[in-house]
């Protein structure tokens, strides 16, 4: 049996943390959207008992570091599944760019393999094990915008977007999750992005609102490292996005635009500038 899964890459348009659990877990505050930038997972079954992990990315391990990997594992270790699978994964996301390309490449493991293995398990299900992997794997698992909360496992689905375009550009430079994460001080987070005008502003499909309540609070702590997020940021802006920020943990920047002419000239400026640079849209890929 051969299932092939979508894994689209996903961006902040809302990233604050609250505080940090005893466990060192970060309490999350962040709506999230998907792309139409996407990896494809080809999940093939095994007669052999094992785990096989087969990527078109010299960046990536194909051992338990994978999170496709752990995803696996997961499943079989819960539900005593005594089957074998090969995981081929088609890379489109960068890697460690801040855009969740590990995270959705392991929840669209999660769903194929409830498909392949019988589980019967609905979405809700797997977010609450996709939590075991990382955190941004419950939302993955849905892939469709979005409000999230706790450690990542609370998803609460939220209304489409209003219309409008995105342009990615993720600088040479890649960003360890972990790091930036370690560095997070509290008591040095003052300026808060105002998530509950970002709901509102999606609610009432107003994409004003939405540009003007947009923020990541972890942006600072990565831009101080690498400064190039800051200039592709401000390039952004310059070459007419409504509003530009770094999504995750960086350092891919995004600018948004409303209207579909202006993101392209946008996109067309920032060619050459950056070399890794996407005209998107967001997409929702599995409905509540």
């Amino acid at each position: 049996m051969q299932i092939v899964e979508k894994a689209p890459a996903k961006i902040n348009l809302g990233l604050d943390t609250l505080f940090e659990h005893p466990n060192g877990d970060k309490e999350w505050d962040m709506v999230m959207t998907s792309v139409d930038l996407a990896d494809y997972v080809q999940l093939e079954d095994l007669k052999t008992n094992r785990i096989e992990i087969v990527t078109d990315s010299g960046f990536l391990p194909n051992d338990r570091r994978n999170l496709a990997f752990q995803a696996v594992s997961v499943l079989k270790r819960h539900y005593h599944v005594d089957r074998g699978v090969r995981i081929t994964i088609k890379k489109a996301i960068p890697v460690a760019a801040g855009l969740g390309g590990g995270s959705s490449d392991a929840a669209a493991v999660l769903r194929g393999l409830n498909r392949m293995w019988g589980l019967h398990l609905d979405l809700a299900t797997l977010a609450r094990l996709g939590l075991q992997i990382d955190s941004d794997v419950p939302y993955c698992v849905f892939s469709q915008t979005a409000h999230v909360t706790g450690k990542g496992e609370i998803v609460t689905a939220l209304p489409k977007l209003p219309p409008m375009w995105i342009v990615l550009a993720k600088p040479k430079v890649s960003v360890s999750t972990p790091n930036i994460l370690r560095q997070v001080d509290y008591d040095q987070l003052t300026t808060h992005p105002n998530i509950e005008r970002l709901l509102a502003g999606i609610q009432n499909q107003d994409s004003a609102e939405v540009f003007a309540n947009m923020g990541n609070v972890l942006e600072p702590i990565t831009s101080r490292r690498y400064p190039e997020i800051t200039q592709i940021k401000e390039q952004l802006l310059n070459f007419g996005a409504d509003a530009a920020q770094m999504s995750g943990t960086g350092p891919t920047v995004f600018g948004v635009c409303r209207k579909q002419s202006r993101a392209q000239r946008v996109y067309n400026s920032l060619k050459g500038f950056c070399r890794e640079v996407y005209l998107v849209r967001p997409v929702n890929l599995v409905e509540h």
